[in-house]
């Protein structure tokens, strides 16, 4: 009767709710293609797989507000569709890719020109800190930190310790939140974690779900493809989560004139002012330690090198992540922000320029690893 009792009132604690999971698998079926150009019988297809999704979680979600918002979204969607919840729930194969118009007024480009400048911020590893700036650092920062805080966006990383006896930590969390804005979209939250990369923000969208902005805001990817892009063309904006192991990575590139005046930028923002100045780590001052395998500052640099061909501060962080964590993922972790910053920044002639920061990385913490 005990255990009863306690399977009973604590239901949460031995199976957390993923309704997450019905929310993506119905987007993924019905998005980003319109619903009102799908097929009727397709259409209802999904409904009753995604009616069934949450009936399965009932138990387990029972307490959660995003859970019953969805049981009540689908009982509408039922009767506005006129489908039975008789049939069959197998999943029909989503829509090819639709490009939608942008109106001008939620497109940035559209409202500013072409020439507009970008900055790009990065976080990635145990972990580095590329700031808009285009300033580099390794930080503490552990539990959670606002990386941007603007009249737009917020967002937050959470980062939990990598090794026991290292002050490195590693990113396991990260909030979006994307602000209403001039009619193109509603407030949207977007959460991601290493289990969980969801191809839909926390409501069940993948867009922001005004006409007026159709396609202003929205969410990219492939399930099982371990990144996720968010296009926010109402505000010039893209951003990358990647998933490496056990920990998140993020890029984003904004418009330099959406960083915000004396008032938007006072506050802490890591991306904007960089960490504070208690929480940067040296590499010589680390207690190098390995929770997997020995590396030397010889094999860590080798194990790079094949991924990364230029030994800029990309490479040095890499080596880094190796010889504090001696976890191989992590090079994959410098790989993947080196990616995003070459995917972002369309910029070339800054981009080409980046290459001159990088030799006087050594004053923001980073020392080359062949001199270790």
């Amino acid at each position: 009767m005990t255990l009863l009792s306690v399977v009973v009132l604590f239901p949460q604690h031995c199976q957390p709710c993923r309704i997450q999971r019905c929310n993506t698998d119905y987007v993924a079926a019905t998005s980003p293609v319109a619903e009102d150009v799908l097929p009727h019988v397709d259409y209802c297809i999904v409904l009753r797989a995604y009616s069934l999704c949450t009936r399965r979680m009932a138990r387990s979600c029972r307490g959660d507000l995003v859970y019953h918002s969805a049981v009540f979204r689908i009982k509408e969607l039922f009767g506005q569709r006129n489908c039975s919840s008789d049939g069959p729930t197998s999943s029909a194969r989503a829509p090819g890719p639709m490009d939608p118009l942008v109106s001008e007024a939620c497109n940035y480009q559209a409202r500013s020109g072409f020439h507009a400048k970008f900055a790009h911020c990065g976080l990635f590893g145990d972990p580095h800190l590329r700031t808009f700036k285009d300033e580099f650092q390794t930080c503490k920062v552990e539990g959670a930190w606002p990386l941007i805080d603007n009249r737009y966006l917020s967002v937050q990383m959470t980062n939990v310790p990598v090794v026991l006896g290292s002050s490195a930590t590693a990113t396991s969390k990260i909030t979006l939140i994307f602000k209403s804005y001039l009619g193109c979209t509603e407030q949207k939250v977007y959460q991601a974690t290493p289990e969980d990369l969801p191809l839909a923000f926390s409501d069940g969208t993948r867009t922001g779900g005004l006409k007026e902005g159709a396609g202003s805001l929205c969410i990219l990817g492939k399930p099982g493809a371990k990144q996720v892009e968010i296009q926010a063309r109402y505000i010039g904006s893209t951003a990358i989560i990647r998933q490496v192991g056990r920990y998140l990575t993020f890029a984003i590139r904004v418009p330099e004139d959406t960083l915000g005046g004396s008032e938007e930028s006072s506050g802490l923002q890591l991306c904007l002012h960089g960490c504070p100045r208690n929480e940067l780590i040296r590499v010589h001052r680390l207690g190098l330690a390995s929770s997997r395998r020995t590396y030397t500052a010889e094999s860590a640099a080798q194990q790079c090198s094949r991924l990364l061909r230029v030994e800029d501060v990309y490479f040095q962080s890499c080596v880094f992540d190796l010889l504090t964590t001696g976890d191989p993922e992590f090079s994959m972790a410098a790989y993947g922000a080196l990616e995003d910053m070459k995917a972002l920044y369309h910029d070339r002639l800054k981009l080409q320029s980046v290459s001159k920061t990088l030799t006087s990385a050594s004053a923001s913490g980073f020392d080359n690893p062949r001199e270790q």
